[in-house]
């Protein structure tokens, strides 16, 4: 019987935060592409919900400053946020109510901005005991410098940078995994630019599936040992 590494996430033992996808807080973001950082998001949450790990989302003054979550979060997620008025998403008592009663002990959380909504709960979390994973292109800061000098900082405290790509890959681990396998490769060719163009030229070109429309389910090399 194997079990699952302790070192790697796993979608039993984690909860996913997500931190002020807002309008406002984007228009402040020059570190990232802004469609290449609601990209990696969306890619994130759709990851989430593929492996049934719990998600939570909070925003910050919605109606006098930020407005409303990105949509095409909200439509993967369908949940209600958790509205706050402090930049520290950790000082709301609904919010780490909320992340307790998960009995998860793994954080993964992506924020808009790096340098004060997702060092500031990052920092909380880990003296209260929890594994935080930072998910650097799914969150964006003012400047690069600003950006860069907070992960340093939650790095140096004990946090766990990570990417979106990293977490897809790191739940999915084993390509004979059937029952996300399918998932996992749709998402890769939505989101993940060069892997997934080479995902469509294996399936195409290699195994002779369709030019288009949806592939037939097929675990990739299952009996030579190869992947996608």
């Amino acid at each position: 019987m194997t079990f699952p590494a302790k070192s790697l996430i796993n979608a039993d033992d984690t909860v996913f935060l997500f931190i002020d996808h807002q309008p406002q807080m984007s228009f402040g973001v020059v570190n990232i592409d802004r469609q290449q950082l609601k990209n990696n998001t969306i890619a994130l949450a759709k990851t989430a919900k593929l492996f049934g790990a719990p998600t939570i989302l909070t925003a910050v003054e919605t109606e006098s400053f930020s407005g409303y979550i990105w949509p095409e979060l909200m439509d993967v997620l369908k949940q209600d946020p958790i509205e706050r008025t402090s930049m520290n998403s950790w000082d709301s008592e609904e919010l780490v109510a909320a992340i307790k009663a998960t009995g998860k002990k793994k954080l993964v959380i992506a924020a808009l901005w790096t340098e004060a909504c997702l060092l500031f709960p990052t920092l909380c979390a880990i003296e209260e005991g929890f594994e935080v994973y930072i998910v650097t292109d799914a969150s964006g800061g003012t400047s690069q410098e600003s950006h860069d000098a907070a992960i340093r900082r939650m790095e140096q405290a004990g946090a766990h940078s990570i990417t979106s790509v990293n977490v897809l890959l790191e739940l999915q681990r084993d390509w004979a995994k059937r029952g996300t396998y399918d998932g996992v490769m749709a998402i890769v060719r939505e989101h993940f630019g060069a892997y997934g163009m080479g995902v469509d030229y294996a399936y195409t070109m290699v195994h002779k599936a369709p030019q288009r429309g949806e592939y037939p389910h097929k675990v990739i090399g299952a009996a030579t040992h190869e992947h996608a």
